[in-house]
């Protein structure tokens, strides 16, 4: 397979484990997994059934125990810390439940950060911010500080921060987790329209069945592997 011909994400027999005291625990137990650019998937199952871990493996904010992950071709497992952020910081966009907003700064400030790490130069950052938090209806909102948002319009700056790079890779942790129903769908719809338009491919941790069932791919994860895979 060439790397034109290769998935945007391929997992080869991936574990991960983690040291507790004198207890092993097998958070992945062994997963194969290829996913094309362009797809839409979602991830559910049980808590403390490996869902957040493997999308942190994906995300290259951990790395395996054992096993191979190729990303658009590459095999990042053999890559430096260093590497590695700067493979993230173009190639993925990671939403999570919690915000991970950083507190001191403002929305626009938490939003331009990705482009500050990547050295885009100041008189391009602040127009592609603007142009950010604006198609998230958030303008007037520019200047607050986290605190200062509704959850909803915290989780959109989030979005906003984790798409500013343009990745073609969109992972997304319980992003409705800690929203009401309302602010939710918002945030969902936001991320679905990332994927139609811009053909973001876009993977989606969620204990939600109804908003798991919107997705076009449907993965199930059980005891640290691939329990169902549904099309």
């Amino acid at each position: 397979m060439t790397p034109a011909d290769a998935p945007l994400i391929e997992l080869r027999g991936v574990t991960r484990t983690y040291q507790l005291g004198e207890q092993t625990v097998q958070a992945i137990a062994g997963i194969d997994l290829q996913i094309r650019a362009g797809e839409y998937c979602s991830v559910m199952g049980p808590s403390g059934s490996g869902k957040s871990t493997l999308l942190n493996l994906i995300a290259l904010l951990d790395r395996p125990s054992t096993g191979q992950y190729l990303l658009n071709g590459e095999d990042v497992t053999t890559l430096s810390d260093d590497e590695l952020a700067a493979v993230r910081n173009r190639t993925i966009g990671f939403v999570f439940q919690s915000f991970h907003l950083i507190a001191r700064l403002t929305a626009a400030e938490n939003v331009e950060l990705p482009l500050t790490l990547a050295g885009v130069p100041p008189r391009e950052r602040a127009p592609r911010v603007a142009a950010a938090l604006a198609a998230l209806g958030l303008e007037s909102r520019a200047g607050h500080r986290p605190a200062e948002l509704s959850g909803g319009q915290r989780q959109r700056v989030a979005i906003a921060r984790a798409t500013i790079m343009r990745p073609p890779l969109l992972l997304a942790d319980e992003p409705t987790g800690n929203l009401d129903s309302q602010a939710g769908a918002q945030v969902v719809e936001i991320l679905e329209r990332l994927h139609h338009e811009e053909g973001v491919t876009l993977l989606m941790v969620t204990h939600d069945p109804a908003i798991g069932r919107r997705a076009t791919r449907r993965l199930r994860i059980g005891d640290g592997r691939v329990a169902a895979d549904e099309h």
